[in-house]
């Protein structure tokens, strides 16, 4: 799927919106994925340059990401001017 309709599917916060999806909008927006270390088990980071990073669980055992995640990604992307 393109990035656009990938960030435009975002913004209408589907129920079925997945990590692999939200990892290709993000790298679209030059931010890199890290983990947070051996004990930080499902922590991972997104960093950017310089942009805030974005701090998540990666969701399991299903891949897909709850609304609040959704809504929080979303308002950071816009207060970032980057939506």
């Amino acid at each position: 799927m393109k990035r656009q309709k990938l960030i435009d599917k975002l913004l209408t916060k589907p129920t079925d919106f997945t990590w692999a999806e939200l990892s290709k909008v993000l790298s679209g927006f030059d931010y890199e994925q890290i983990s947070a270390g051996k004990t930080g088990g499902s922590r991972t980071r997104f960093v950017h340059a310089t942009l805030p990073p974005i701090l998540l669980h990666k969701p399991h055992p299903k891949p897909i990401l709850k609304r609040y995640q959704l809504e929080d990604i979303i308002h950071l992307l816009k207060q970032e001017r980057l939506l």
